[in-house]
């Protein structure tokens, strides 16, 4: 096949690849042109800007968020639930509408469940500008009983209770660290816990991310190869527990966001390409902002989908640069979390203008403790039920781990300089973003010091012939300009600067040149051999 029939090829390629990505575009901004329009306009609209109040039928679409006051201990007086809306009804006009809320309450607004439907009395008020939400509904009373709670969910959360109350034999920090990292429940967790973890960058592992979501999938695929079972049947296998687990945890949107990113970067890494991983990355980012185009403004997607970048990109590149000495498991748990830092933290720094020093450091201290912190909690959660003793030893081993990242993030925390200020804004961003470019090519030339060499003397070689040629068109302009060549010379020589300076003969130092004639001598004058007559001086009121 010779050029002639690859670049018509090529064209049609690129033509149906714009085809595509317009097809896309446009069908995204239909969708979000089409939600824009219930916050904007029609009867929801002028409901929220009246302030109106309403009875709706909604479906609650996560787990509820406690509304805590900085050091306010028990249960949480207010919650904040995502609901979608079934039916609105207000002033005598029933909207069947679907729009996103944020519903916020006490009381039994803590006990629902993802996929239940509850029927919410209050009133509307405009939602904070830049969320997703059309509005916020301040409830005036408890959910009422719209239909059953479906089994699964209740079931689920009535695990995740039972799980916080087998863990309260446990010391303090990991009595509320521990369910934080099995279940994503933090309501235990204690604050200057929670603020040093902050400080130091680990706050991702007190909610359900990608990490986690790879780890239960991970242990499935490797107890499914253990078992030499077929490919087909081990992944089916696997991709049930994977729901499973997501079903534990609260089948939230951020969750299931976090477990498909989780299956891309284990899929990337156990196969051994990037391309593919980075394939299947792109179809979901795709496939997730056609759903709902109001991720492309979320930072938690963004932050989600640049960390599963990284690793597909960067996490097989510094794996592989690891000495043949390294363990692979070693390697990985060095890379995995560097790389994602890399790319998300540029807008880490937008969030939130400050420098974890040491944010590196405590997330690969505390990343090999992550691992059975994740796997043998997430296996005493059934259990709990199944076999309480067993339950109590697991919780217990996990519960040590949990001390150790817990006692990884306080002593971080406290050391000198943990969290720098930063400039805000685009400025931040753009120097945030050459320190990441510069940690990964310190890493290269640590992990490669023979080509990190070659390299450099590469650069030292390619900028003296620069310098060379740039000095040989000065020669050029010159003759152009008129300039000429003093017979015996060098241009070298011509364009020595200084008439009167010269090198000292096998001395390495500029001398003086006496070699002058003229009438006018120019600066410095010869000194002279005679001495200078010198007149006393009388002192001050002397006569």
């Amino acid at each position: 096949m010779g050029p002639r029939t690859e670049r018509p090829r090529a064209r049609r390629s690129f033509l149906s690849t714009c085809a595509a990505a317009l097809f896309l575009a446009v069908a995204a901004a239909a969708h979000s042109a089409a939600a824009a329009s219930q916050r904007f306009e029609g009867p929801l609209a002028e409901a929220v800007a009246a302030g109106k109040s309403v009875v709706a039928v909604v479906e609650v679409a996560g787990g509820p968020r406690a509304l805590t006051a900085p050091g306010q201990a028990g249960t949480p007086e207010r919650w904040s639930v995502p609901v979608w809306t079934r039916d609105v009804s207000t002033g005598g006009v029933l909207l069947r509408t679907r729009a996103q809320l944020v519903v916020m309450g006490g009381g039994d607004w803590g006990s629902v469940v993802t996929g239940q439907l509850v029927r919410a009395t209050g009133k509307l008020r405009p939602p904070v500008p830049g969320t997703e939400e059309a509005a916020i509904l301040t409830a005036s009373s408890g959910p009422g009983q719209a239909t059953a709670v479906p089994i699964l969910e209740k079931s689920a959360k009535e695990l995740r209770e039972q799980f916080v109350a087998a863990s309260s034999f446990l010391a303090p920090d990991p009595r509320g660290l521990l369910p934080g990292m099995v279940t994503g429940d933090t309501t235990a967790l204690d604050e200057g816990l929670e603020t040093a973890m902050k400080g130091v960058g680990m706050t991702h592992l007190t909610a359900v991310s990608g990490a986690n979501c790879s780890l239960v999938l991970g242990a499935l695929l490797l107890a499914c190869r253990g078992l030499r079972l077929p490919r087909l049947p081990a992944a089916a296998l696997a991709g049930a527990g994977l729901w499973l687990f997501v079903l534990l945890v609260g089948p939230d949107a951020s969750v299931l966001r976090a477990a498909l990113m989780g299956a891309i970067a284990v899929v990337s890494l156990a196969g051994g390409r990037s391309g593919r991983g980075l394939s299947f990355l792109c179809l979901a980012v795709i496939g997730l902002l056609l759903t709902d185009p109001g991720l492309g403004s979320s930072f938690g997607f963004l932050l989600s989908v640049l960390a599963t970048l990284g690793i597909i990109v960067l996490g097989r590149r510094i794996i592989d640069w690891m000495p043949g000495f390294v363990p692979r498991w070693a390697a990985a748990a060095v890379a995995v979390p560097l790389s994602a830092q890399l790319l998300c933290g540029p807008v880490i720094v937008l969030l939130q203008p400050q420098f974890s020093t040491y944010s590196l450091l405590a997330n690969l201290i505390a990343s090999p403790l992550v691992a059975p912190v994740t796997l043998l909690g997430t296996a005493a959660v059934p259990l709990v039920v199944l076999a309480p003793w067993a339950a109590t030893v697991l919780i217990g081993v996990a519960g040590s781990f949990s001390a150790g990242v817990a006692a990884t993030a306080r002593f971080t925390s406290q050391l000198p300089g943990a969290s720098l200020p930063w400039p805000e804004g685009i400025h931040g961003l753009v120097t945030m973003l050459f320190l990441s470019v510069l940690t990964y090519e310190t890493v290269w030339a640590c992990a490669r010091p023979r080509q990190a060499g070659g390299l450099v003397m590469s650069c030292h070689r390619r900028l003296v012939s620069l310098i060379e040629a740039l000095e040989d068109r000065a020669v050029l302009a010159l003759r152009r300009w008129g300039f000429r060549q003093a017979p015996g010379t060098t241009w070298k020589m011509a364009l020595r600067p200084g008439p009167g300076l010269e090198r000292g003969a096998g001395r390495g130092r500029l001398g003086y040149s006496t070699k002058l004639s003229g009438r006018n001598p120019r600066w410095p004058l010869r000194r002279s051999e005679q001495p200078v007559p010198r007149h006393p001086m009388r002192p001050p009121g002397g006569t």
